[in-house]
């Protein structure tokens, strides 16, 4: 289990577009399609990353709390499938079913929007306001697996109030720690 951090790309930037396969629904999202009428959440996991296990309960309660306010969301995976089988499309939609997204599940299979969003690990967050403009990037909370602190997104989550309450977000942020992304040789 590699510990990597996300990169921390600048805020303000503005979200890079995609145009991305739902393993779930098989159509095709854009990030205007998933866009929030408050902000947007994008964050990049994989099916097999313990980190993302550790995090997937309060992902599902996050998406499931948050959607109805106006937060638009998508998990993508970019990593290489070939690599990494159980990251695989058909592998994405159990995954999808098994944790009952109500989110598209998006495909990145060139990688070339992870690299877009300088996504470095999973699980790896990006939140946009209503602008689409970056108000956060980092981690969801303090818990990781084995560490004993429990999971809480307070960070995430204090970032999301921010945006929907239009409050400034915290510019201090600590990165999100994860696996790496699976990059194609």
């Amino acid at each position: 289990m590699a510990n990597t951090e996300s990169t921390m790309i600048p805020l303000g930037t503005l979200a890079p577009d995609f145009k991305l396969m739902d393993t779930n629904s098989n159509d095709e999202f854009t990030f205007a399609d998933v866009k929030g009428e408050k902000g947007t959440l994008i964050f990049f996991i994989c099916n097999h990353c313990p980190f993302v296990h550790h995090v997937m309960e309060e992902i599902i309660m996050i998406a499931n709390d948050y959607r109805v306010q106006g937060l638009g969301m998508a998990a993508i995976c970019s990593n290489d499938f070939l690599q990494y089988p159980q990251d695989g499309p058909e592998m994405m939609t159990e995954f999808a079913f098994q944790h009952k997204f109500e989110f598209p599940y998006l495909y990145d299979e060139t990688q070339e929007v992870a690299k877009a969003y300088d996504a470095a690990c999973t699980p790896d967050f990006f939140l946009f306001n209503n602008l689409n403009q970056l108000v956060y990037r980092g981690q969801l909370d303090d818990s990781r697996p084995g560490n004993g602190i429990p999971l809480s997104g307070s960070d995430l989550r204090g970032a999301i109030d921010s945006v929907l309450y239009n409050r400034i977000v915290n510019p201090v942020q600590k990165p999100s720690m994860g696996c790496n992304i699976k990059w194609k040789k």
